[in-house]
């Protein structure tokens, strides 16, 4: 994401990665209005011939709309704003759909002033720059997983499996050799040469694995690293437990996955941790909480609230306790876990009753 201009409450950005797609997705959330150069069918253009209308033609134009809601899927390369037109040559109004893609360039205005959330969101996705892709490989004798990890995301990509007599076979060499040479073959085509890898899995298969993506061309960083387990939770285990921090380093999604993964444990031990909504208010009002992680979408539904505050207005008050705010995405399983305690859990200093 880059910031353009910046004019009080006003924002210029450029789109420049996927990942800014998924936070603009978050920032029109909340009285935004979204302006940028879109088409519109002009209806003056439209003209009888033989007792029937023409189409009327369709012309580039200003367009500022009033965000009323947005539709975005994670990987995905299009982001849809639907509102009402309240500024444009004509059709004020009426309702509209920006389509916004790479390279667009948008004027977004917090018709209510910019909140500290969305102010972090956007510094954090500046200094993300778009990081690269990163793939992860996970190999087992019968089974080759891959998956494709976003800032705020992952996604599975393929699967290749070893079935029918070369399951009872596996023991057979042969076989297995087989099965790995041509999931290799075909792995090597679904990644970019700019996504570096993971190759992660329970044994020593990977190491055979990688040495065949090699041979089959991909010539980008590889990271190999052995985990506990296999399939997606090895997967999932390379993010939580900073396997790959090498590649991964400071992303978003691996900072989330560490620090919701730290906070089951903290609850599996009973330790310094906050979660249920009228516990996670009171550590704040104590100042114990030294992190609190926030399902993105909970923290911006102004219908949502944490005793008699709106969530925005709640971590309004974060900084002054001296607490840090991580808004989590759902678009990885540490995210969905963290759904299923209420969409937000907290890191203490120290326990509380």
């Amino acid at each position: 994401m880059q910031i353009l201009k910046r004019d009080e409450d006003m924002m210029k950005l450029r789109i420049q990665h996927e990942d800014d797609l998924w936070v603009l997705s978050q920032l029109v959330k909340g009285n935004k209005s979204a302006g940028m150069v879109s088409h519109r069918r002009d209806q003056t253009t439209g003209t009888q011939e033989g007792g029937r209308a023409k189409s009327a033609e369709r012309k580039p134009m200003w367009i500022q709309i009033s965000v009323e809601d947005s539709e975005f899927q994670i990987f995905s390369d299009n982001l849809r704003l639907h509102g009402v037109i309240t500024e444009a040559p004509i059709d004020k109004g009426s309702f509209h759909t920006h389509n916004i893609g790479l390279g667009d360039e948008l004027e977004l205005t917090a018709d209510d002033g910019w909140n500290s959330a969305d102010v972090k969101l956007l510094s954090e996705a500046v200094q993300e720059g778009g990081r690269a892709k990163i793939g992860i490989v996970v190999v087992e004798n019968d089974e080759i997983l891959l998956f494709e990890i976003a800032s705020h995301g992952m996604r599975d990509l393929a699967t290749f499996t070893l079935r029918g007599g070369g399951k009872r076979e596996k023991s057979s060499g042969d076989v297995r050799d087989g099965f790995f040479a041509k999931a290799a073959k075909e792995s090597s085509l679904l990644f970019s040469k700019d996504s570096s890898l993971v190759v992660c899995g329970p044994g020593l298969a990977r190491k055979q694995f990688e040495k065949l993506l090699r041979i089959n061309g991909c010539e980008q960083k590889m990271l190999n690293v052995g985990t506990n387990i296999g399939g997606r939770p090895a997967a999932n285990e390379v993010l939580a437990e900073g396997l790959a921090a090498e590649l991964l380093g400071e992303t978003a999604i691996a900072k989330q996955t560490e620090l919701i993964e730290e906070a089951l444990k903290r609850m599996a031990t009973n330790g310094a941790v906050a979660y249920g909504y009228e516990i996670i208010a009171k550590a704040l009002e104590d100042g114990a909480i030294e992190t609190l992680i926030v399902n993105s979408e909970l923290l911006r539904d102004e219908e949502k609230m944490i005793g008699d505050e709106t969530w925005i207005d709640f971590t309004n008050r974060i900084d002054e306790k001296g607490a840090q705010l991580v808004q989590a995405s759902d678009g990885h399983d540490a995210g969905q876990q963290l759904n299923g305690l209420g969409g937000a859990i907290a890191l203490l200093r120290w326990k509380i009753d």
